[in-house]
């Protein structure tokens, strides 16, 4: 069990705010943390493995992090740290990066098979795809069996199809390992894949707490679909008046009455929902 209770100020994109955050997380609880940019999610990760201060308590299991004026070091909370920039050592190969961290060749050949790795193991960072350095970013974080591994975006670099082959080999290791995750990410798919409860944070404080379905889910009073996007351009054509928005990666055009034509703004964040239609789900061909 995880018992968090910190409180910090912090300077966000609308000025100061206190990031004040009071949760219990369950051992082998997979967590996403999710909300707007500057909400506080990846300080409380910071706080959390000790590369920042705060005022508060933070207990694993029985062993104290933070207690009023003590903080136990970075190097002896049991914890694995995944970047966006994946941090390898350049220097390094691929096998040295994991045994950097603890010298368990075992472990390393198990963690580098199950991810695909085995035969990159004598390959230096430079010569890797992103895909491969964040799996070797993951492995590395893994090597010293942490109790809590902490993720800040690791996949919002890649391209989709990398992206979604890593979630599955994420959620592989996290069920082997049995660790507690804690990760940030702004992708609703990746959050509902991933994680068995999602926490919302906006200006510091959880405003939602639940399954991805209950937290992410937009849709109001009888719509079957709500998908919030930018509303890029209105376009009249005949008679008609035609939004475009921009909805994650795509690029959709909906009909508009002329009443909204004028009262919309270009740039503006839009629902896009609909009441009643009998959608269709059919397999892409690669």
């Amino acid at each position: 069990m995880i018992k968090i209770d910190i409180n910090k100020e912090l300077h966000g994109s609308n000025g100061v705010m206190n990031l004040d955050v009071n949760l219990q997380i369950k051992s082998g609880d997979f967590i996403a943390l999710a909300g707007v940019s500057g909400s506080g999610k990846t300080t409380l990760l910071r706080i959390l493995a000790g590369l920042e201060e705060a005022q508060g308590n933070i207990t694993i299991d029985d062993e104290t992090w933070l207690k009023d004026n003590y903080t136990l070091p970075v190097q002896k909370r049991k914890i694995g740290f995944v970047f966006q920039d994946y941090a390898l050592f350049p220097n390094m190969t691929v096998l040295d990066n994991l045994l950097y961290v603890q010298k368990d060749r075992d472990l390393a050949q198990h963690l580098l098979e199950m991810t695909d790795l085995a035969e990159l193991s004598r390959r230096y960072p430079h010569s890797l795809s992103g895909g491969q350095k964040q799996r070797v970013s993951l492995c590395r974080a893994l090597m010293n069996r942490p109790k809590l591994l902490l993720m800040d975006e690791p996949l919002s670099a890649l391209d989709p199809s990398m992206r979604t082959k890593l979630q599955s080999e994420i959620l592989n290791l996290h069920k082997e390992f049995k660790t507690t995750t804690i990760m940030v990410s702004h992708d609703p798919s990746e959050i509902y894949r991933l994680s068995n409860r999602v926490i919302m944070l906006n200006q510091g404080e959880v405003i939602k707490d639940g399954h991805a379905k209950d937290v992410l889910l937009k849709t109001q009073g009888s719509a079957k679909f709500s998908f919030e996007g930018e509303l890029l351009d209105i376009k009249k054509m005949d008679v008609i008046h035609v939004a475009i928005v921009a909805i994650g990666q795509q690029i959709v055009e909906v009909i508009i009455s002329s009443n909204e034509a004028q009262t919309l703004q270009i740039g503006q964040s839009v629902t896009v929902s609909t009441k009643a239609f009998a959608p269709m789900i059919t397999q892409n061909k690669d």
